[in-house]
């Protein structure tokens, strides 16, 4: 097989046969990256009569793809043309949805439109499906905003359905990283109604964090602000805590000192049941502590570590404590000593 060039088994017309293959398919993809344009275009003309069929295929979806990825303007779209009318069950399909995902990276925006129209009515059964969420995913990272609003209006009130739903979680982070402002700021309305809901769900979690990493200054310091006061009760929870640790990561001074306050409770309070030694004794909220301890500012640490002195005798008999003590050893250079 490695002495075979392209035009040979071009010339002998087995290529489809090939291409169902799993060598076969490995030996066409590899020999379309570096092929002339006459190789391309010979073995173009006999796999078009089969590209419907191949892009279901196990191994023949990747020799499709390779085509789209290495051929001609003109080959790009009228493999495109051909994906017309099926591009819905396409994307429900476990193989079919790579093709889709494929010519959505590699054609132009007018050959995108109309791909992505055909999915209009179905957008909320694509993103619930394990095969098309992929495909919404790839409408929203390279089709322009404009041409996808109708994907955005299909989300309207669903938000928080979305968010909990382990398919729909992946797509409205697609949202936050790359539509236009207008197009993100209703989604985070949405968002930003239901904050406390989405920080306690296993999938949710992951959705509020995605908007303190990428959101702007003004939507990450409403979603800090929403949880003041639930701080020490949130850090206890196994999916929220991860969101408290990310708001301390990305916080600005302003947000990030009533969130210290919080942690830190009254200064005359060394009692067990100061919030911090609350936090410190938890297996998720200790880790809150941890991040505290080092994205805080020097001043702010100084403030924080003269708190925790007071609580080593306590924080010594508690598994998690000897990590903070430890922590702030290391990032101090000195021994902590009550």
């Amino acid at each position: 097989m490695a002495q075979r060039s392209l035009s040979d088994v071009v010339a002998q017309a087995i290529l489809v046969e090939m291409a169902t293959d799993q060598h076969g398919s490995r030996f066409i993809q590899q020999r379309l990256e570096t092929a002339s344009f006459e190789d391309k275009h010979a073995a173009f003309l006999q796999l078009v009569p089969e590209t419907l069929r191949l892009c279901s295929d196990v191994f023949g979806n990747y020799v499709i793809q390779k085509l789209l990825e290495h051929g001609t303007a003109e080959h790009k779209r009228y493999l495109a043309a051909l994906l017309r009318g099926h591009v819905l069950p396409l994307s429900m399909h476990m193989f079919g949805c790579r093709v889709v995902q494929k010519a959505l990276d590699v054609c132009d925006a007018e050959t995108q439109h109309e791909l992505v129209r055909e999915l209009a009515g179905h957008v909320m059964t694509c993103v619930k499906d394990q095969n098309g969420n992929h495909v919404i995913q790839k409408c929203i990272e390279r089709v322009p905003a404009h041409l996808i609003q109708f994907i955005v209006e299909a989300f309207s009130g669903q938000i928080l359905h979305l968010s909990t739903h382990p398919y729909g979680c992946r797509v409205i982070q697609r949202l936050l990283e790359h539509c236009t402002e207008s197009q993100r700021n209703s989604v985070l309305h949405e968002i930003l109604a239901s904050t406390e809901d989405l920080c306690k769900n296993q999938y949710g979690n992951y959705v509020v964090q995605h908007v303190l990493i990428h959101g702007s200054d003004w939507h990450r310091a409403a979603i800090i602000g929403s949880l003041r006061g639930k701080v020490v009760r949130l850090s206890r929870h196994k999916f929220a805590s991860n969101v408290v640790e990310k708001c301390f990561a990305h916080a600005c001074r302003n947000d990030r000192t009533p969130l210290i306050a919080e942690v830190l409770g009254k200064e005359n309070d060394s009692s067990n049941n100061s919030p911090l030694v609350q936090m410190v004794k938890d297996q998720y909220a200790n880790y809150v502590v941890q991040k505290m301890i080092d994205v805080a500012e020097d001043d702010e640490r100084l403030i924080i570590v003269a708190r925790i002195r007071k609580h080593v005798p306590n924080l010594r008999k508690i598994p998690y404590g000897k990590h903070i003590i430890t922590r702030v050893e290391k990032l101090t250079g000195k021994p902590l000593s009550s």
